[in-house]
């Protein structure tokens, strides 16, 4: 699994036009899923990272040091599944997908990723799996980080 997570001071995902999701302050996550993701909830790193957003320190305090966590906050999240974070750009121009995991099996994945990260945290609003999403935010800081299962 890759995440990639930015602080937010807004964002909202569109379809054909239509506000599907929209948060303010809080994060946006890109999700990704692999093959080997499959087994992945079933390990201890999948409620590490789960952890790891919700607590993740990446707000700041009244001194502007970044002290404060979603929880601390009372911040949102805005989900979006993401296949094209396995994008292989190794050979040609085209960049190849074929390390991200079916879309039967990402959007299993992704549901799951979501309940539990629901139960953890209620205020999750998501993007539509497969769709065509036009995705807007406003990246405060900026605050981008990269979050990969295999290093947990």
């Amino acid at each position: 699994m890759r995440i990639l997570l930015q602080r937010v001071k807004r964002a909202m995902v569109t379809v054909d036009g239509q506000t599907v999701a929209e948060i303010d302050t809080g994060i946006l996550l890109f999700v990704g899923f692999t093959h080997p993701d499959t087994k992945l909830w079933q390990d201890k790193a999948w409620d590490k990272i789960l952890q790891k957003i919700v607590n993740l320190r990446i707000f700041p305090d009244s001194k502007g040091k970044l002290n404060l966590s979603l929880t601390d906050i009372d911040g949102e999240i805005l989900l979006v599944s993401q296949f094209t974070l396995f994008a292989d750009c190794r050979k040609g121009r085209r960049p190849s997908f074929s390390h991200a995991a079916h879309p039967v099996e990402a959007e299993k994945l992704f549901n799951k990723f979501k309940n539990d990260l629901q139960r953890l945290w209620p205020k999750v609003q998501t993007g539509v799996f497969g769709a065509e999403m036009d995705v807007q935010l406003c990246n405060w800081g900026p605050v981008t980080i990269w979050i990969d299962s295999d290093e947990f």
